[in-house]
């Protein structure tokens, strides 16, 4: 076992795995991050089903048994569903172990439909059966539309991982909307203690938009708070964990056994090659959350990975860096506006010019 992993776990921190592939999983390669790195759970996205599928020819004998006349929506339900599947059967003894806190395998509602309430539902459903695994995670978008779906599929008992949040009043809504799915779910005489939920609060995207920003303005105070957004972010997302889940009206929903909806910081691998490469890691540390990381991050953390700061009661500082950078001229409303519709497109293009390319040649080549 990496002690730099262990030890990571060892301070509260749920490892994730940000990637799953057929290929990852035959080669035993996820088995052995399970093993030596500490790896407790995987999420995965359009994106990355993508880049699974187009990778290699593991999927060919699957596409060869669908039925004939399968649509390529049908195709790519069905393929994806079966590498998650597979994959919580791999999480199985974690997830028992730790009684559904980890062994957490993702899988996301098509990203064409983060903007309608009732598709999304449905889908959440239908994804839910077709996997048919207790310890999977429906993801949903953090969207307005995908607030009151997020709702609805946790009142019928599914356990939910709420994706592209990147604001404190958005992760605000996201939060009241788990706690009015768990009231749902109590009212409907559902087990409160089966249901969980993961609240994924994306990272290095903010660094990215804002420092570009900073750029523009161009001025000394404004440069120097260059790579400060993300981490800045992210304690007043914990703060607000902290807020909500000590509060009056969950209380009494965990009387009846329900577990709180942890923190996920995703999106962790930086993107500005003058950051350290383990820096949404290191500093990105408290007890109860989780990190989802790129294998490339993850074994960079694994190689010379140091835990920072713990963030626990670092609100405060953290408020006043998104302050400052606000004083200087960035609109952050704005900011988190152009990356969630930013971070749906892509996962949309994603889809349609990769995932529906690639299953419809594939279908094309098996009906040959």
């Amino acid at each position: 076992m990496n002690s730099r992993m262990k030890g990571l776990a060892d301070a509260g921190v749920s490892i994730w795995l940000d990637d799953l592939s057929r290929s990852r999983l035959q080669s035993g390669n996820l088995q052995g991050l399970i093993d030596d790195k500490s790896v407790t759970g995987v999420t995965t996205n359009p994106t990355i089903f993508a880049a699974a599928l187009t990778g290699g020819d593991q999927y060919h004998a699957d596409i060869l048994a669908l039925p004939k006349g399968t649509g390529v929506p049908t195709a790519i339900k069905q393929l994806w569903a079966k590498d998650v599947q597979d994959a919580c059967d791999l999480f199985k003894g974690i997830y028992d172990a730790s009684n559904g806190y980890d062994g957490r395998v993702s899988i996301e509602v098509a990203p064409g439909l983060a903007y309608d309430t009732q598709a999304t539902i449905d889908e959440a459903q239908e994804l839910y059966d077709l996997v048919d695994r207790e310890n999977v995670l429906i993801k949903i978008p953090a969207t307005i539309e995908g607030l009151p779906a997020i709702t609805e599929t946790l009142g019928r008992g599914i356990s939910v991982n709420v994706t592209l949040i990147f604001s404190e009043d958005r992760y605000r809504a996201v939060m009241d909307a788990y706690l009015a799915g768990l009231e749902q779910a109590d009212a409907a005489g559902k087990d409160l203690s089966k249901i969980h939920s993961v609240a994924s609060f994306f990272i290095s995207r903010v660094d990215t938009e804002i420092d570009k920003r900073l750029d523009a303005i161009g001025t000394d105070e404004a440069k120097a708070l260059k790579g400060k957004a993300a981490i800045a972010n992210g304690q007043v997302a914990l703060a607000a964990f902290e807020e909500v889940f000590s509060s009056e009206r969950f209380a009494k929903l965990e009387a009846k056994g329900a577990n709180k909806q942890r923190p996920l910081w995703a999106s962790t691998g930086t993107k500005d090659p003058s950051y350290s490469d383990t820096l949404y890691v290191s500093e990105l540390v408290a007890k109860g959350v989780v990190n989802t990381m790129p294998e490339k991050t993850l074994l960079a953390y694994a190689d010379h990975g140091e835990i920072g700061t713990p963030m626990e009661g670092t609100g405060a500082q953290g408020r006043k860096v998104l302050d400052d950078i606000a004083a200087v001229g960035v609109d952050l409303a704005d900011v988190f506006k152009v990356l969630e519709d930013e971070g749906v497109q892509k996962f949309i293009a994603s889809w349609d010019s990769e995932l529906v390319t690639a299953v419809e040649k594939a279908i094309a080549s098996a009906d040959n």
